[in-house]
């Protein structure tokens, strides 16, 4: 039986993991994220529950209670795994609000499924919410809950957060169903985005699409950067290099003067190809260098590969690695250390910790937390970070290397900098002095501006709203 509350989280997935162990039975277990770190605090101190998928396909889950949170799970069949996160999420959606990177389709049959699937949220939200509740809707999968919600419960106050970009007004106006989806979001009390520019792109949009009496209600609509839970991620980069897991992990990438690292999943958006060209020009740059004294290990976690352009950037990633450690390497020391999988958080925070350079070159990204990541597990400031000028991390990190990520010798010279900074180039002590000034006022950023104070900057204003 669902339990109610006057707190509740919806978004797309729930935080756990489901599997089956040795003797068949199912064993869900608690999924660690930034998000929960976040809200889990929120939702213990308010009783609250949490209204998602539990990530498994034609899988029905009775409401649970899992270290402490309160879930109600939502079931996606195959077609609406199919039609409503594959084909409308992440096939029109996704690549319309990252700049047309690929072409969006429209789809009509997926349109459908996704209004029936936020639909079916909104139901489940209804039964958990108790009279007056606040409710706190996550990412562009869920943007006619806010409208389904307040039809069926006025008595409700509903924040919505987006955590991709928000695109331009030319660019929304091309879905065929963007009056609903802007109407669906608008009905929300508190409108939050990654950047301002986002805020002022859907502010832009209400003005072109609503009608005048729609206009007089005025949702707040501003930028709430998210950010990490920087105490865990740097408590386990110092666990990292007190237990030696550090100094092993770079004597079995073969001691190198400098390990330069990119952490993504495996999307188009993420610009690792491009990261890659750079890096091979960035051996040609460098002088007498030795095959494997400069590596580079690129993570690429598995990421929606049943979707044309996935597998396509999988197989140009994968080329690409292979012609770099042909061309570069030599016999037992590869250049480029590739893996296709997901790491652990520990594994992470060791890999960050070894990283003398982290490269973080996104096309287009709403946030990208990897680079806060890094960041605060170089407390001592160590280490150099290269970021896009369209990753939304960059607004906060300026004192990074920023590049073009479209602009292979652009990515290359802000490689070629953060090494420097390191001293692997040829360099000056101010050199040095300067990369640890940058990095740590980054450090400080990171852990002033942290995701508990993301979580409760929103809330504040929705439960003043």
């Amino acid at each position: 039986m669902s339990r109610t509350s006057s707190f509740v989280v919806a978004s797309l997935r729930l935080p756990i993991d489901i599997s089956v162990d040795e003797c068949g039975n199912q064993v869900v277990s608690s999924s660690p994220g930034g998000l929960v770190s976040a809200l889990r605090p929120v939702l213990a101190q308010r009783d609250g529950v949490w209204v998602g998928w539990p990530g498994a396909i034609d899988h029905e889950l009775a409401p649970m209670k899992l270290e402490g949170l309160s879930l109600h799970p939502v079931a996606l069949s195959q077609t609406d795994f199919e039609q409503f996160y594959e084909g409308f999420s992440n096939a029109t959606l996704w690549p319309l609000y990252h700049d047309l990177i690929v072409t969006p389709e429209f789809n009509e049959q997926w349109w459908e499924t996704y209004r029936q699937v936020n639909e079916r949220f909104a139901q489940a939200v209804v039964e958990c919410a108790e009279p007056g509740a606040t409710v706190w809707v996550q990412d562009y999968q869920l943007q006619l809950l806010p409208q389904l919600l307040k039809q069926a419960r006025p008595d409700l106050t509903v924040g919505f957060f987006l955590h991709i970009p928000f695109p331009s007004v030319d660019l929304f106006q091309q879905l065929p169903w963007r009056r609903e989806l802007l109407v669906g979001m608008d009905a929300a009390d508190v409108i939050g985005f990654q950047l301002s520019s986002g805020a002022d792109n859907y502010l832009q949009l209400r003005q072109s699409l609503l009608e005048p009496e729609e206009l007089q209600r005025t949702p707040v609509v501003r930028d709430f950067p998210i950010s990490i839970d920087y105490g865990s991620m740097a408590a386990r980069a110092k666990q990292a290099r007190e237990s030696g897991a550090v100094e092993a992990l770079r004597r079995r990438l073969g001691n190198p003067q400098a390990v330069l690292l990119g952490v993504d999943r495996l999307d188009y958006t993420k610009g690792i190809s491009q990261r890659l060209q750079a890096f091979r020009q960035l051996l040609d740059q460098l002088p007498n260098h030795d095959p494997g004294s400069v590596v580079f290990v690129q993570v690429a976690t598995p990421s929606r590969e049943r979707i044309d352009h996935y597998r396509a950037t999988r197989d140009s990633v994968e080329q690409l690695v292979g012609r770099i450690n042909g061309e570069c390497a030599a016999v037992g020391t590869p250049v480029v250390h590739y893996l296709h999988r997901s790491l652990s958080a520990e594994e992470l925070a060791a890999l960050y910790a070894a990283a003398d350079v982290m490269v973080v070159t996104p096309l287009k990204d709403g946030m990208n937390l990897v680079s806060k990541e890094y960041v605060a597990c170089h407390e001592d400031g160590s280490g150099a970070l290269v970021l896009s000028e369209f990753a939304g991390a960059a607004a906060q990190l300026n004192e990074a290397h920023l590049c073009n990520p479209h602009d292979v010798p652009s990515i290359t010279e802000a490689m070629l900098q953060a090494l420097r900074g390191g001293g692997v180039v040829r360099n000056s002590d101010d050199a040095v002095s300067d990369a640890q000034a940058r990095m740590s006022l980054m450090v400080d950023n990171v852990r002033m501006f942290d995701v508990h104070r993301w979580a409760q900057d929103f809330l504040d204003l929705l439960e003043v709203k």
